[in-house]
């Protein structure tokens, strides 16, 4: 098919009776009346589709006079540029792509571990609660968002110019996370080539890396004694990492060879899944996105087939209401909420910036969203099957082995695979989990990174290919600085400063910018001309009030109860910690730094400045008339 743009000439009359006619994609007309008998506004959208991609022209004939409140975004659902955009192969590789980038190494060692630690299945009250109030609501929102606009997390706050700097926000965010969540495959990657062995080398303590303080824990139960280590904390921290060679973050010492060399092997399977855009990374999830719940199903299957599991699965659901009366436990579940569903990474809305205009994204919203928690909440199964029966195998208490982060999946699981018969082989299927889980959850990330930079700079959409191999060239060098000895350190301070407080700062302000500037009633006219329906007065609460009330709170939360990143007993230095706060400020001061950028870039005076900044860029001649609907009551009243 000829690839540019269609051009019609099209001439006809409207009578003041009939209506204009609505475009086979969902996409909108707006009308306007010059007077009783006058000629109405028309709208012509041409769609021609083949292998997925559309072609769409639109000519608007504007009336004379035009009604205030009349919705002129024509080209909205157009990228501006006038080019094709690429849409997924089929509507599977979307929810897919979704699904796998919100499900990943956290719903494995996180979940179950907060689960446990606060009340059991008392936990899932405050953690259904806020996913119902807050989760779900912001998920539809930036889903909604991305497929309207068709853009990345920057293009499309072309509906508020003043804010794209939260577009900024989240694409830096996102590529921060990349430095380090790709060092994490790379470690299981390790871990699986390890496992191609007949005897795994984290049962026992005669290798080289072991201290004197290794035990062989099956020898003797010394998980009590805590100037002991067992064989696989030490393969981990000593024979993986090389800890003992570093004194801590300013003595890395170089990258080593083993890790970075698998490193390399994520980087170049990155590459070739995001290379081609979504026509590749489509195809490359319906393994990756399933795969892992083969392996847990695998898993849960062996599991409670040991000995102690039940016990395991009983605590993990032991149900204690009175830890509901904690403050604490409703702040865990409601940032656990925050980071599970993978809102405010950009990732929503350049995925869904590919659907068709009228996708169902209401639809795509619930089930994504439901199948994240369910994931959690499954996995739990797992891993407290495998903890029940660690703590029966050494008669101790679970509390002894329950732990959540890397130590679950690094230390704690393999000790439990390593005692099962044909270790090896559950050491495999469990590390290919691991992998798959983390490789489609990286790929999510890049993704919001080159398509929200190449929306934003229409050049790089010709150079997608070299472009893709620049960014993941660029994560990979900084990356290197995980995989030296001390590697640990840096990995631990970009863990905690790269997406904590920034990542709820970003949600916020998007909040704010959809609801209240853009408006919640425009932004439901959006998703009812794309989907046919408008939505509820409970999602419409929710986005103006509900919603930027709980992530204020979380905001506010987040900088009372900060504390300063450690290691096991390491604690980092006064500068480390600058070092952080300057990478965390350097992705939020996007938004003050643009919106000055923006208000002063802008012609005419201070009001004029304003109008122009919080207008949708589509009615900026309603602006030059003096129609600025922010400037009227009705505006923030309405719902």
């Amino acid at each position: 098919m000829p690839r540019g743009r269609l051009c019609v000439l099209m001439s006809s009359a409207v009578s003041p009776s009939s209506k204009p006619p609505s475009s086979g994609t969902g996409a909108g007309t707006g009308t306007g009346t010059a007077g009783p008998m006058g000629p109405k506004e028309l709208e012509l959208i041409l769609v021609k589709e083949q292998n997925g991609v559309q072609f769409t022209t639109s000519t608007l004939v504007s009336p004379p006079h035009t009604n205030t409140h009349t919705h002129t975004h024509a080209l909205s659902h157009t990228p501006p540029s006038g080019e094709e955009r690429e849409t997924w192969g089929k509507k599977i590789d979307f929810l897919l792509s979704v699904i796998g980038f919100a499900v990943d190494l956290a719903n494995v060692w996180r979940f179950p571990y907060l689960c446990y630690k606060n009340g059991g299945g008392a936990f899932l009250v405050p953690y259904l609660f806020f996913m119902v109030i807050a989760g779900m609501p912001l998920f539809y929102m930036e889903l909604a968002l991305g497929q309207y606009n068709r853009e990345g997390a920057a293009g499309v706050w072309k509906i508020c110019p003043i804010f794209k700097g939260v577009g900024f926000t989240v694409i830096l965010i996102s590529l921060y996370v990349g430095f380090y969540y790709n060092v994490i495959i790379s470690w299981a990657l390790f871990y699986l080539f390890s496992s191609f062995t007949s005897d795994l080398p984290w049962v026992n303590c005669n290798n080289p890396w072991n201290s004197p303080n290794c035990s062989d824990l099956w020898a003797n139960n010394s998980l009590n004694d805590s100037q002991k280590t067992t064989p696989a904390a030490e393969y981990f921290e000593r024979g993986v990492l090389h800890l003992q060679e570093s004194g801590g973050i300013d003595d890395l010492g170089r990258p080593r060879w083993q890790l970075t060399s698998c490193l390399a092997v994520v980087i170049v399977i990155l590459y070739f899944s995001l290379w081609k855009g979504v026509k590749t990374s489509g195809k490359v999830v319906w393994i990756t996105a399933t795969m892992p719940y083969v392996v847990l199903t695998v898993l849960l299957l062996r599991g409670v087939t040991l000995p102690g599991a039940i016990d395991g699965i009983k605590a993990y659901l032991s149900v204690d209401f009175m830890r509901l009366l904690e403050a604490q436990v409703w702040i865990e579940a409601a940032t656990q909420i925050c980071f599970s569903l993978g809102v405010g990474f950009g990732v929503l809305i350049a995925f869904s910036s590919y659907n068709k205009f009228s996708n169902n994204c209401y639809r795509d919203a619930i089930i994504t969203s439901s199948i994240n928690s369910l994931t959690s909440f499954f996995s739990g199964f797992v891993i407290f099957s495998f903890l029940g029966y660690m703590s029966h195998k050494h008669n101790i208490a679970l509390d002894k082995v329950a732990t959540d982060g890397p130590g679950l999946v690094f230390i704690i699981y393999p000790e439990a695979i390593a005692t099962l018969g044909g270790s090896p082989v559950w050491a495999v299927i469990f590390f290919i989990m691991l992998v798959t889980l983390g490789i489609d959850s990286a790929m999510g990330g890049m993704e919001s990174v080159i398509t929200g930079l190449m929306d934003e700079f229409k050049c790089l959409h010709k150079h997608r290919e070299l472009f893709t191999l620049f960014i993941v060239i660029s994560t990979f060098l900084i990356s290197l600085f995980c995989v030296t000895n001390g590697g640990i350190y840096v990995f631990t301070l970009l863990d905690h400063y790269a997406a904590g407080t920034s990542i709820l700062f970003g949600v916020l302000i998007e909040a704010i910018g959809i609801s209240w500037l853009y408006g919640v009633d425009r932004f439901s006219d959006d998703i009812q001309e794309m989907i046919g329906q408008r939505p509820g007065l409970y999602w419409r609460m929710c986005w103006k009030f509900v919603s930027p009330c709980f992530l204020l709170f979380m905001v506010v939360v987040s900088f009372a109860s900060f504390n300063p990143p450690k290691y096991g007993s390491y604690v980092f230095p006064v500068w480390a910690n600058v070092v952080g706060w300057c990478l965390a400020i350097s992705s939020m001061s996007m938004v003050p730094l643009y919106a000055i950028y923006k208000f002063f870039s802008l012609p005419g005076s201070f009001c004029d400045k304003l109008a122009y900044a919080i207008t949708p860029e589509t009615e900026h001649h309603l602006v030059e008339r003096g129609e600025v609907r922010q400037y009227t009551l009705h505006h923030w009243m309405v719902i």
